[in-house]
């Protein structure tokens, strides 16, 4: 009886995972299910906002707002599995966290195919002000202009950041990281631990110094203020732009560095590098008359 019974589990667990096979390789790219949500927040000036644990990409836009605007779209081959994975949103005028919950899910729910692969976008219009934290997601990452710190962090995909005047941290990306950069923080900018090329975008002439370090790949400086360069070795080189001063350190990247100007030709040198004009040479007093004789 035992074994005709432990034959039986066995014949239904084989069901199971041939009717999951079959189910993935003809409605691969059917999305049976579809969630859409969107909510507005009021923000404090300067508020922090979270962003984690999403499966799927995250696009953040700033705006001369006093709103957080929340868009969340889920989707999924099969309906129910869209109770699973959710979004949680929680909000203070002070800060703002949009998480992923995870699957939830029991032994049988994912042997019969439930409880399956959720996607989720997640799109924010948020005031330039704020504090943005963004890490865990399983996808593409891009930021807009903001004006407080920005980090970014544990990201499989490709990561884009317009502008942070606070702090910029860029740190864990499986993929190609672009910055552009207009005004630099006193705390500067740090990469760190970036599998894939890395591009930093000059927007305006900057003072700062630069330093990378374990590369594995090649380094360019194509910007026009550069008053110091050095190649310690194969992996670790410095530089100045302008003055010097506010950090940018580059460590751990597996793949290409490089900075590109797009400066206004009218900004080619900052003031405080631009070239002293002397003064101009006072003509001699005329001789005094000769003595008569």
């Amino acid at each position: 009886m035992k074994g005709r019974i432990f034959i039986a589990v066995i014949l239904i667990i084989a069901a199971a995972f041939v009717g999951r096979q079959m189910s993935g390789r003809h409605g691969a790219s059917s999305i049976a299910g579809r969630e859409e949500t969107r909510q507005t927040y009021p923000l404090d000036a300067g508020a922090e906002v979270e962003v984690r644990g999403i499966n799927g990409s995250v696009e953040v836009n700033t705006a001369e707002t006093v709103f957080a605007d929340v868009s969340i779209i889920r989707t999924a081959e099969n309906e129910d599995d869209l109770e699973h994975s959710r979004i949680v949103v929680e909000h203070t005028e002070s800060r703002l966290v949009i998480r992923g919950e995870g699957k939830k899910s029991g032994f049988w729910r994912r042997l019969w195919g439930g409880g399956g692969n959720v996607r989720q976008q997640i799109v924010l219009t948020l005031p330039r002000g704020v504090e943005l934290e963004t890490k865990g997601v399983n996808g593409p990452v891009k930021i807009g202009e903001v004006d407080g710190a920005v980090s970014v962090s544990g990201i499989n995909g490709r990561v884009e950041v317009a502008q942070a005047v606070g702090r910029s941290e860029v740190k864990g990306i499986n993929g190609t990281v672009k910055v552009a950069v207009s005004r630099l923080g006193a705390d500067g900018m740090e990469v760190t631990g970036v599998n894939g090329k890395v591009e930093i975008e000059l927007k305006e002439n900057l003072n700062a110094d630069i330093s990378v370090k374990g590369l594995n790949g090649s380094f360019t400086l194509d910007v026009p203020n550069v008053t110091m360069q050095e190649k310690e070795n194969r992996s670790n080189m410095r530089a100045r732009l302008g003055t010097g001063g506010t950090p940018v350190n580059i460590t751990g990247v597996n793949g290409n560095v490089s900075f590109a100007s797009s400066a206004p030709a009218a900004s080619t040198l900052p003031v405080s590098a631009a070239p002293s004009v002397p003064p101009a040479r006072r003509s001699a007093p005329p001789a005094p008359p000769a003595p008569r004789q």
